[in-house]
C-alpha cells in the first residue's frame, strides 16, 4: 500500500509532535499488541494535523498498525523462505527509488501544465 500527500503531512507533522514531547507513541500488550499514540487530547493537537481526533487516530492507526507492520511481515515471510541474502540488493534499490522520486518532484513545475489565460 502506498502512502497519500495526507500521509506524508501527517507523518511530518506527527515527527515535529514527537520531537517536541507534545505526543508519544507507546506498544500496548493487552492481548494482540500494537502501537498507540499518547497525549492525543486537546484543541492544540486537532488544530496542528487539520483534523478531528478520531481522525489522528485513526490515520495513526493506518500508518502505524496496517501499513507499518504490515511491511515488517511480509520482510519478515520474505526472509524467512529465502534469507536474508536478498536485504542488501532491496535497500539498495529502494534507497535508488526514493532518490528517483526526490529528483523527479524536484523537476516537476506544475505551472507548465496549467493553461494559460
Amino acid at each position: 500500500m502506498k502512502l497519500t500527500v495526507k500521509d506524508k503531512d501527517f507523518l511530518a507533522q506527527l515527527r515535529a509532535l514527537l520531537d517536541s514531547r507534545e505526543l508519544s507513541i507507546e506498544l500496548k500488550k493487552d492481548g494482540l499488541k500494537r502501537l498507540v499514540l499518547r497525549q492525543n487530547y486537546g484543541e492544540r493537537i486537532e488544530a496542528a494535523f487539520g483534523m478531528t481526533r478520531q481522525g489522528v487516530r485513526w490515520r495513526f492507526q493506518r500508518l502505524f498498525n496496517e501499513i507499518y507492520i504490515s511491511a515488517y511481515s511480509t520482510i519478515f515471510w520474505v526472509e524467512s523462505n529465502f534469507g536474508t541474502e536478498l536485504r542488501h540488493m532491496a535497500l539498495e534499490i529502494a534507497k535508488e527509488r526514493v532518490a528517483l522520486r526526490k529528483e523527479a518532484g524536484k523537476r516537476v513545475n506544475f505551472d507548465d501544465y496549467r493553461p494559460k489565460r
